[in-house]
């Protein structure tokens, strides 16, 4: 069968989606191609299920203190096996909410395996889409003005390291343990190794994190991932960084990895239960058909303009295959921007310095803009204001003052170049951050916003009065 559409989505993850429901808003005849569920990585083996678990490692983390509070409850254990029922409970529920938005919108979803074929009786371009069925039914053959690429990332593995779901794992695999190990290793500080160590930590279990950098969490401010690093290790969790993986001595047995690190001048043994391969994420560009295309790719992603258009013109591309931030929503938004751009709207592309991104470990952490350092590298003139959630009264009714907010700010402009959040509920408090950046406010108009007492928002008045050396409660 053969049909035509203005817009041919490959990939029904977060940002195809998104750009598939924006196309149909626009009066375009859209079609999503999907080779497993909708929702993508993001819903069912990345943001909504991690999530889930981090809720869970929080809530026991919380009721264990609930004395304090006179509360008196009794924790005996985490029962991994109820918690994997109520995350696919919460999966299937935002999965079915999505199948309801492509049939209120007429999107046609087509599940398969898409490929993109060159120039052919379908079309003088390449872009015809073949969707190859899992019943072995014949091809479907979709004919579209514009293509949408967004099928996605998986996670990055070592050669000579198998993953056998059991010991050695990644990821995906963890989402699906109905049994907590007594012990494991991460290789990989970054932000997937972190909230793992964070909440597997919560749970009990002894965890060690292996990092060949200097620092755990690279691309976070120094003063925020030194807190982090402090805060983590305080609660028992072993960092070793500048320390390399010797790949050739990870064995296996049944319940059981042994592998060598170099470090600090040292080679050390290490057994666990348990190794999470968490070393980032790899474009999932192969056995796409970009090869019967002009699509360049760079360093294994596919390279765009600001608007997400590939070397064809016909054929954009968005989210985790491009490379960037890997972030849903930042896939999300970048799918609205091609469609727009696909439509003649003129769209305003994104800038990278108004984008918020958190982690969801405990400390929380969130993000939007530059870092200190960057910024010194960017302005002649820069001014920092820094305020501990230990100065705000919400922080200790909520029984935990650990953390700060920081605020960097070009002082010729006095523009806001930066805010960073370390602490109790960052990830929610990110959202006046990225207003503000977006509006390019100041410190002083943080300022003067009155902010509810008592709120953890406080905090944002204070840093901004600590720009000037002005705060009240420290």
């Amino acid at each position: 069968m053969s049909k035509e559409y203005d817009l041919v989505v490959l990939g029904g993850g977060t940002g195809g989606y998104v750009a598939a429901i924006r196309a149909a808003q626009l009066g375009m005849q859209v079609a999503v191609v999907e080779r497993e569920k909708l929702g993508g990585t993001c819903l069912h083996r990345g943001c909504i299920p991690t999530k889930t678990f981090l809720r869970s490692a929080e809530m026991y983390r919380q009721t264990k203190l609930a004395s304090e509070y006179g509360v008196d409850v009794t924790v005996n254990k985490v029962d991994l096996e109820r918690l994997q029922a109520k995350k696919e409970s919460i999966i299937q529920q935002l999965h079915n909410g999505i199948q309801t938005l492509m049939k209120k919108h007429k999107i046609d979803v087509y599940y398969g395996y898409g490929r993109i074929l060159g120039p052919s009786i379908f079309s003088p371009l390449p872009g015809t889409i073949s969707v190859e069925k899992a019943s072995g039914e014949d091809n479907d053959m979709l004919i579209p003005k514009f293509v949408l690429i967004a099928t996605g990332s998986s996670p990055r593995t070592i050669e000579g390291i198998p993953v056998d779901g059991n010991t050695i794992i990644t990821s995906d695999e963890a989402l699906m343990m109905t049994k907590l190990p007594q012990s494991i290793v991460i290789l990989g500080g970054g932000v997937i190794g972190i909230e793992w160590a964070s909440l597997l930590s919560d749970f009990g279990v002894k965890v060690t994190i292996i990092e060949s950098a200097n620092h755990i969490l690279m691309t976070e401010d120094d003063d925020i991932r030194r807190e982090v690093e402090k805060q983590l290790k305080k609660r028992g969790i072993t960092i070793m960084t500048n320390a390399m993986l010797k790949t050739d001595t990870v064995q296996t047995k049944e319940h059981e990895v042994t592998l060598e690190v170099e470090h600090n001048g040292e080679t050390l043994t290490l057994t666990a239960e348990k190794l999470l391969l968490s070393i980032g994420r790899k474009a999932n560009t192969e056995d796409i058909g970009i090869e019967n295309t002009n699509i360049e790719l760079e360093k294994g992603f596919i390279k765009t303009n600001e608007f997400y258009q590939t070397k064809e013109s016909h054929i954009y591309a968005i989210g985790d295959v491009i490379g960037g931030l890997q972030l849903a929503h930042v896939a999300s938004e970048e799918g609205i921007v091609a469609v727009e751009h696909m439509a003649g709207l003129n769209p305003v592309a994104i800038k990278r310095e108004n984008i918020p991104a958190n982690i969801y470990a405990y400390p929380e952490v969130a993000k939007v803009g530059l870092t200190e350092r960057e910024a010194k590298e960017t302005y002649e003139n820069i001014k920092v204001g820094k305020f501990p959630l230990r100065g705000i009264g919400k922080a200790h009714v909520n029984g935990d003052v650990e953390g700060f907010l920081k605020i960097i700010v070009d002082q010729d402009s006095e523009d806001i170049v930066g805010i960073h959040i370390v602490g109790d509920n960052a990830t929610e408090l990110i959202g006046e951050a990225a207003l503000a950046k977006f509006l390019n406010a100041t410190a002083w108009e943080i300022s003067k916003t009155i902010h509810p007492h008592p709120s953890l928002t406080e905090v944002y008045k204070e840093a901004a009065l600590a720009t000037e050396g002005l705060q009240i409660h420290g």
